[in-house]
Parts: structure tokens; sequence; C-alpha cells
């Protein structure tokens, strides 16, 4: 475990950091699909992400979600960090994109290391702009994009997270994903089918040329 804490975070933390990281840390391992944090839950801890990665959702009253951004290796979820300062409920969903490895910090060490540590104290300032930048390219996504260029650019973040050309989500997941119908999405992945850009298959959608 040492050696992928190092190789995530060696380059950010000091090894007294690394090392107390490892003392109090919890080790998990999450398959891909698992719901690593809902909305409505007490957070009690903060996630270090070592590989794979998450996907961040939000919630409308209606029960619709729209992905805010996805973490990966070396990252940590700002909206985490707000939860367990203030003792509050979680108001997204966290759910595994693929398999991952990850540390989960215990709540009461984050406000310690904060003090303690420089090295700590400029990982949250950053993620915190990190995420905020992240958030705000999906609110200019939805306020200034059409449809058929926030799908253009989910499917090329899934093929760069997931490191491949192959897409596993039906139709419906996409959907949720951007906040929109089946049928409008199902319409515009015909359309990019038909102009060369993908192929559409039963339980997969292939990345050709985006």
């Amino acid at each position: 475990m040492i050696h992928q804490l190092k190789a995530s975070y060696g380059a950010v933390f000091e090894n007294d950091l690394l090392n107390e990281i490892l003392q109090v840390g919890t080790f998990k391992e999450i398959p891909e699909n698992y719901t690593l944090m809902d909305i409505g839950e007490y957070v009690k801890g903060m996630p270090l992400l070592v590989s794979g990665a998450i996907k961040v959702i939000r919630e409308d009253h209606n029960g619709d979600e729209l992905l805010l951004y996805y973490l990966e290796k070396g990252d940590t979820c700002s909206m985490t960090l707000n939860c367990c300062m203030g003792s509050t409920k979680s108001e997204i969903r966290a759910i595994a994109e693929t398999d991952a490895k990850l540390i989960m910090v215990p709540v009461q060490k984050m406000e310690e290391w904060t003090v303690k540590y420089k090295s700590w104290r400029n990982f949250v300032f950053l993620s915190y702009q990190n995420r905020l930048n992240e958030m705000l390219n999906t609110i200019d996504s939805i306020a200034f994009f059409k449809m058929d260029m926030r799908l253009l650019a989910y499917l090329k973040e899934k093929s760069r997270i997931n490191a491949g050309e192959i897409i596993q989500n039906t139709h419906q997941e996409i959907a949720y994903d951007l906040h929109t119908s089946r049928v409008v999405i199902s319409r515009l992945l015909k359309k990019l089918e038909q102009i060369g850009k993908i192929e559409l298959h039963r339980n997969y959608i292939k990345i050709i040329d985006l």
C-alpha cells in the first residue's frame, strides 16, 4: 500500500504526512458501480483516490441526476471536505466509474493536518479550486452548449477515464448523467453513428473518431 500511496501522492505530501495517512487511514477496494457516498448521508471520512475513477453526481428534487465531475488518482472531493468540516449531510452521490482503490482519512485528522502540514493545506485548497473549475465547466456546458456538443464531450471524457474505445453505458444511463431524456440521447447517438463517429451495439458503444 505504501508504494501505491507514494505513487499517487508522494509528489504532493511529505514522508511524515504519508506515514500518518497510512497509520490512521482505512484502505478500501471498491468495485465498479459501487456507491461510495449517497445524498443525505453523514460523511465520516475523506477519500484519497489511489487508483480508478469515481463520478460525482448531483440530484434535483425530482430525482433527476446530473454528472458534475470525475475524481481520478491523486484526487479528493472538495464537497466531501465541506461535509466533513461542517458535520453536514452529503449533497452529492459518489459512484465508482471503474474498480477503484482509496484510503479513507478520518474527519478528525483534517483540521489537525491543515495546521500541521503545509502540503496538506495546499492540497485541500487546490482540490477546492479544481473541483470549482470542473463545476463551472459543467454549468457552462448546460448554459451555452447544445446537447449534441455536451454528448460529444461526455463520450470523449468517458473514453479517457476508461482508457479505451468501448463505453458500456445504456442510453438511459447517459441520459441520466446529462440530465436529459433517453429519446434525445438515442437520436443523437444514431446521428453520430451515421457520420462515422461511433458504432452502436446492443450492450455498448464503440468510439471510432471523436
